[in-house]
């Protein structure tokens, strides 16, 4: 492959690598204000409703968030092995300070 073509594919990659990065920040905090209003409503529901609060949706929906909070740790995961396999480094041998 031509220097040029491989100049071009790495600033696709680092410019697709970028969007992805903040598309999953925005999400993420997303998920985390979605869990705080769900914090909130509970609270004022439960003092509101008392018996008839229906705790056990509350806690589903509270470990749907979870859940996907957890995707997108894998997806982060995914996405920085994938960038560093692509500057020729592997995945286990950077080490964060």
């Amino acid at each position: 492959m031509p220097a040029s073509s491989e100049a071009g594919r790495f600033t696709v990659m680092t410019s697709a690598e970028g969007e992805a990065r903040r598309a999953l920040g925005r999400l993420r905090r997303s998920v985390e204000k979605a869990g705080r209003e769900l914090g909130v409503l509970r609270g004022a529901l439960e003092r509101a409703e008392a018996d008839d609060f229906p705790a056990d949706e509350y806690e589903g929906a509270s470990r749907r968030l979870d859940a996907l909070g957890e995707w997108l740790n894998h997806e982060e995961a995914r996405l920085r092995a994938k960038v560093l396999q692509a500057g020729g480094l592997e995945p286990g041998r950077v080490r964060r300070r």
